[in-house]
């Protein structure tokens, strides 16, 4: 479900951006009034893990297209709302940014695509309200399947309404969001299953984590240590050697793009603000589509603007430059989250200081 630039207009890529960034001010003035420091380490080891899990496409049956985890519905189940946004946001800069998976332009629309809907909709409305402060298997399942699929189809309502607005693509209204509810109901019942088995996983193992974010109560630090042991170990093995088998076919907002358009993808406009940002990408991009550079690689201006990079494999893509991307870009991921939560943790230090001076 990342954007590209292609789809977005000046003014409502900005606006995202604007929405994304207080959203994310919002959650970082939460985190610092009242977030457990011993989650922090989590907060990195799990952003690594989505990271790692967004690279790896399962086909969707029938269809030609594929899907991803988004992730961050396991995050706020995991973490609380306020510290999944941040980490979702954490992964989608590192991608952005350093893979080039989905525009810079774009990068506030899919902040809050992704994010938003589950930290601050699914998570507390409905996956909250199904599993109350009893977990249990059935609950759970329940849950993470109801508030996975309302998840995806918010944020595949918002690319379409975002596209819309922007008026600078070929894709009208209604047969565009015709193909992108559907095929994103389907990625969403995939990602309600894996969540169902990570949080059910997580139960068995070390149900108290997950009584933390019901109860609010502080969970002992040797058991989150345990905890995000298991997700580097699992960062690790689905970023090195889980995400070649990632399926090769497009995912579903290229595809949803391809069937209303008949095309492999939208160009780029000629606007020099789009320009602006395509040559950002390509500086900052290290491993641009989870590969190494290559000389007949297609500058980003030039390659089908409505693909996600990195969602389809090009033909002959060499395992050990996937196995590199997702390590490298987990580890990246990890850094700029444990980063974060140090950051934030030393202005709470700094303002309980100040609080006290004033005494």
């Amino acid at each position: 479900m990342h954007m590209a630039d292609a789809l977005l207009s000046p003014a409502v890529g900005g606006t995202m951006w604007a929405v994304s960034a207080a959203a994310i001010a919002f959650s970082s003035r939460k985190i610092r009034s009242g977030q457990d420091d011993r989650t922090v380490p989590l907060m990195g080891v799990l952003g690594a893990f989505i990271f790692a899990a967004q690279m790896v496409n399962f086909t969707i049956p029938g269809t030609g297209s594929s899907g991803h985890l988004g992730g961050a519905l396991i995050l706020s189940i995991l973490l609380g709302p306020y510290a999944a946004f941040l980490t979702t946001a954490s992964v989608l800069v590192v991608q952005a940014f350093f893979f080039a998976d989905g525009g810079l332009l774009a990068l506030g629309c899919n902040i809050f695509n992704i994010g938003f809907f589950p930290a601050f909709v699914t998570y507390p409305f409905i996956y909250k309200k199904i599993i109350g402060r009893s977990p249990s298997a059935v609950r759970i399942s329940v849950a993470s399947l109801s508030a996975a699929v309302v998840g995806l189809q918010l944020g595949a309502l918002g690319v379409v309404t975002e596209t819309f607005f922007s008026d600078i693509s070929s894709l009208p209204f209604y047969p565009f969001i015709a193909i992108m509810q559907p095929i994103h109901l389907a990625i969403g019942i995939v990602e309600g299953l894996v969540t169902a088995s990570v949080i059910s996983f997580i139960y068995n193992a070390k149900p108290e984590v997950l009584h933390r974010t019901t109860s609010g109560q502080p969970t002992d630090g040797n058991r989150i240590r345990t905890v995000a042991l298991y997700f580097l170990a699992a960062a690790l093995v689905t970023g090195g050697v889980v995400s070649w088998f990632a399926s090769e076919h497009p995912d579903g907002l290229e595809w949803s793009i391809q069937s209303v358009t008949g095309l492999p993808g939208l160009k780029t406009p000629d606007q020099e603000i789009h320009k602006k940002f395509t040559r950002l990408q390509e500086k900052f991009s290290l491993l641009p589509d989870y590969a190494f550079k290559r000389p007949d690689t297609l500058k980003a201006a030039e390659a089908p603007a409505s693909a996600a990079p990195g969602r389809v494999k090009e033909p002959g893509r060499d395992r050990f430059g996937t196995t590199v991307s997702g390590i490298v870009g987990g580890m990246m991921t990890l850094a700029l989250t444990l980063l974060a939560g140090v950051a934030l943790k030393r202005r709470r230090q700094q303002e309980g200081t100040v609080a006290e001076s004033d005494r």
